[in-house]
């Protein structure tokens, strides 16, 4: 479990640096359920560099709000490399956002299976004018709550990591 201030701390280094950066954000989450959203927007003056969050936690979500293939759900499932970077890409093109990051995984209890078991998640970043999409595969121990706490820390530690290379 990720503390409080530590978290607090992680999200006031992402605000300054997208407002440095003069970037909007945009979160396309399934796993999550909007933590990354809510603590995007937990401290005073996001709204100079959050733009929207996509909670899409079923299949028809994906696909209707984010464009997410059917093919891509069908084949590859939601939890993959394949879905999180057309979640990642379908938020920037329906956004005013310059960076976005999608998630999805197995937060658990239940889910899991053999080949993803429960805390796998797949997270994703883009930048607009960037034709590089980043995405990593996690496997994060604990709970329910642990596994989203966890994706939300990752997610935002990349969303660092992008800007980083402005």
């Amino acid at each position: 479990m990720v503390s409080r201030s530590s978290l607090e701390s992680l999200v006031a280094e992402v605000g300054n640096a997208l407002k440095q950066h003069n970037k909007l954000i945009v979160t396309a989450e399934s796993c999550t359920g909007g933590l990354i959203a809510e603590a995007l927007t937990s401290i005073a003056g996001s709204t100079a560099w959050f733009d929207r969050a996509y909670i899409t936690y079923s299949y028809e979500s994906k696909r209707e709000m984010l464009g997410v293939h059917e093919n891509t759900i069908q084949h590859k499932g939601a939890v993959s490399q394949e879905c999180v970077e057309e979640m990642v890409i379908g938020a920037l093109q329906e956004s005013h956002a310059t960076v976005s990051v999608a998630c999805s995984g197995i937060a658990g209890p239940g889910g899991g299976t053999p080949d993803k078991p429960v805390g796998t998640v797949w997270i994703s970043w883009a930048m607009q004018g960037h034709d590089e999409v980043v995405s990593k595969l996690y496997h994060f121990d604990g709970d329910r709550n642990a596994v989203r706490e966890a994706c939300t820390v990752e997610a935002l530690k990349g969303v660092l990591s992008i800007l980083d290379d402005v």
